[in-house]
């Protein structure tokens, strides 16, 4: 069976009205071919968020935004989502505007719950936003610029008042105050030219001395290597032994025993030592008054004078 030219022509016709509207339909996001149902969601603000943009369940595409429109009196967006009828959706799922990169559009993410009836078309889901990474940086750098903006009036206070402070005299004592460490310096780099220079004259000297330290310091090891191989412990019980003798005599001298002890402890050879030395006193005093008792010496045959007794006499007055 043979088609005529106008019966081909009127199918192709159709063929291309028909793929045409599909097309049209498939780029509003609805497809034709596929069986949906269409949820809502109601937010504040959709920025970002466009028609045609993925809806998602825990991160795979089920559907699509299909219409956005906005309620002039309450200033709500309605957001209509086209989702495919074989994902089962609770009522009380949460339908989250999110950023997926910081550089894309949004897209919403449906949060399933647990409890509730299953959502059919033309229910509305709960609505909710989150912050992108832009929004996010935005948020924080908010307070951040507030901080900044009293930092720097902060600053500019204080520049005002080093200003006032830092007037010519001041500015001029400053300066003299540089001049005179850059003078101090110098004269700090001088001195330390000079001290090395006399370090490097002095290095032989310097050498030898630093020699002999090393010298004295093994001598004074070699000495203490010798004290500790000395075995001083019979020193040590011999001088102990000899101290408690000393110790025993000292006692018995203070207790009147031996020679010493009665001589330091008995007054009766105290008092006749004293009574000795008055009369040895005595006799030398009469010696001298009168010599020719004692002594009788005469070259022409004399006679001794009688004795007479002086007029000063010390012994009348002992």
């Amino acid at each position: 069976m043979k088609l005529s030219k106008e019966i081909k022509t009127a199918v192709l016709v159709l063929a291309s009205i028909a793929l045409f509207i599909w097309g049209y339909s498939y780029l509003k996001g609805k497809d034709l071919l596929t069986n949906y149902k269409n949820l809502y969601a109601q937010y504040d603000n959709v920025e970002g968020l466009a028609i045609a943009s993925p809806v998602t369940i825990s991160g795979m595409i089920v559907g699509k935004v299909s219409k956005i429109t906005i309620d002039n009196n309450t200033g709500k967006v309605t957001v209509e989502m086209q989702i495919k009828s074989d994902f089962p959706i609770k009522k009380t799922s949460i339908a989250e505007i999110y950023a997926p990169s910081p550089i894309g559009g949004k897209q919403i993410a449906i949060l399933p719950s647990a409890d509730g009836a299953i959502a059919v078309s033309g229910d509305t889901l709960i609505s909710s936003s989150k912050l992108g990474l832009t929004d996010e940086v935005a948020k924080q750098i908010v307070p951040l610029k507030d901080k900044i903006s009293k930092l720097l009036d902060n600053a500019n206070v204080m520049l005002e008042n080093v200003n006032q402070v830092l007037d010519a005299k001041t500015k001029e004592n400053l300066k003299n105050s540089l001049a005179n460490l850059n003078e101090t310096i110098s004269q700090f780099k001088e001195a330390s030219i000079k001290v090395n220079s006399l370090l490097a004259d002095n290095k032989s000297k310097i050498n030898g001395t630093m020699t002999n330290m090393e010298k004295a310091t093994a001598n004074f090891s070699k000495v203490s290597d010798s004290l500790a191989k000395v075995n001083i412990g019979p020193t040590v019980k011999n001088l102990q032994k000899t101290l408690e003798n000393v110790d025993k005599m000292m006692a018995d001298m203070q207790s009147g025993k031996g020679t010493m002890g009665k001589l330091m402890k008995d007054e009766s050879l105290y008092n006749n030592f004293n009574k000795t030395s008055k009369e040895l006193e005595l006799l030398l005093q009469d010696l001298r008054l009168n010599p020719t008792r004692y002594v009788n010496v005469s070259l022409f045959g004399k006679k001794n004078k009688p004795y007479t007794t002086p007029v000063n006499d010390t012994l009348k007055k002992k």
